[in-house]
């Protein structure tokens, strides 16, 4: 049995237990998620084709992991015009399992659910942090003053300035033309 599904704006040919790169879906790792445009169901006995989707039919998948795809790189150059700029994407897709395929949404078997059991809260950490705070800090080091040098530079007294010569105006531009 095997199904058309479309997410991310592709469409997907998928059986039970495929691994499928999607685009990223908003359910987190470890969750499940429900794909409900289902173009067409098929199966040794019948095909199912919706128009466009079949109406009821679900898919479901177990979120495996979130990541980010291949860096795909962009060059734009316009030539003999200094123009050239690189600009890289990397997508970030979702890796999903494909669980069950069925026809009815009704006849979805029910998940089962495993929930993490919770530890209580250790006080421990608070401790720490109370303990740290309360710690005095170590004072900072003085620094030493600097000595100034034995003999002091003598003070250079700049020569007076020359006057600029004064250079002849200069006379307007000749007229180019005929």
């Amino acid at each position: 049995m095997f199904a058309i599904i479309k997410t991310g704006g592709k469409q997907y040919r998928v059986q039970e237990g495929d691994l499928l790169s999607v685009e990223r879906l908003p359910a987190g790792t470890g969750k499940t998620a429900l794909f409900d445009q289902v173009l067409l169901i098929s199966d040794d006995k019948e095909t199912l084709i919706g128009t466009p989707f079949i109406e009821k039919a679900a898919v479901r998948a177990a979120v495996v992991e979130d990541f980010k795809g291949d860096k795909v790189l962009v060059f734009k150059k316009k030539r003999r015009k200094q123009y050239r700029r690189t600009r890289g994407h990397r997508q970030e897709l979702t890796r999903v399992k494909i669980l069950n395929i069925v026809a009815d949404a009704a006849l979805l078997p029910p998940l089962a659910i495993e929930e993490p059991q919770a530890e209580p809260p250790s006080a421990a950490p608070e401790i720490e942090k109370l303990e740290e705070a309360a710690a005095p800090k170590p004072a900072k080091k003085e620094a030493k003053p600097k000595e100034k040098a034995a003999a002091a530079k003598p003070i250079k007294h700049k020569a007076a300035a020359k006057p600029k010569k004064q250079t002849p105006t200069k006379t307007a531009p000749r007229k180019k033309g005929r």
